[in-house]
């Protein structure tokens, strides 16, 4: 994929990334919210290259919570959802060689999330305290499920499409 369709690409999905984390918000005890924004971190991922990726999942997560009103959180939601799709592409890339793309994926998603979770725990407990905090994880958990679950989905849909082959 040439230069400008790659920064079109991620700019498009830096854009979804921020409209699915807004359009749905439930709220999370800590005054957070919930959103269905991972999984389109997570497609950045393993769609993009790992600076793209980075920069599509880390921009968007981080636009949507400035629009939201969440500007103590953009710092970072940037560095965190940037980490989850960099960590996505690097394990899918790895484990692709040795097992099917769909484990691979799965394995990169349920890392990704991690670092959401624990992302989100060590930056709330800087704010809150460190127990306090803890009343966040399993509503990131919810996210970070229904992320992989749901990128699974689009992703499969998209290489069945060949989606994926067409962007190559």
């Amino acid at each position: 994929m040439k230069t400008t369709q790659k920064i079109v690409l991620s700019s498009m999905l830096a854009s979804l990334v921020c409209v699915t984390t807004m359009i749905i918000k439930l709220p999370s005890p800590l005054g957070g919210y919930i959103n269905l924004g991972d999984c389109i971190v997570l497609l950045c991922g393993w769609m993009l290259g790992p600076v793209y990726a980075f920069c599509a999942a880390g921009i968007g997560s981080a636009l949507a919570d400035l629009f939201s009103g969440y500007v103590l959180y953009v710092p970072a939601t940037f560095l965190i959802k940037g980490l989850m799709a960099l960590l996505a592409w690097l394990l899918f890339k790895e484990l692709s060689k040795h097992i099917k793309p769909f484990f691979a994926r799965l394995w990169g998603g349920i890392s990704a999330e991690i670092i959401m979770i624990g992302g989100y725990l060590l930056f709330e407990s800087f704010i809150y305290g460190f127990k306090p905090s803890l009343v966040n994880v399993p509503a990131n958990a919810v996210q970070g499920s229904s992320g992989i679950i749901i990128g699974m989905i689009l992703i499969t849909v998209f290489e069945k499409k060949n989606v994926l082959k067409m962007l190559k």
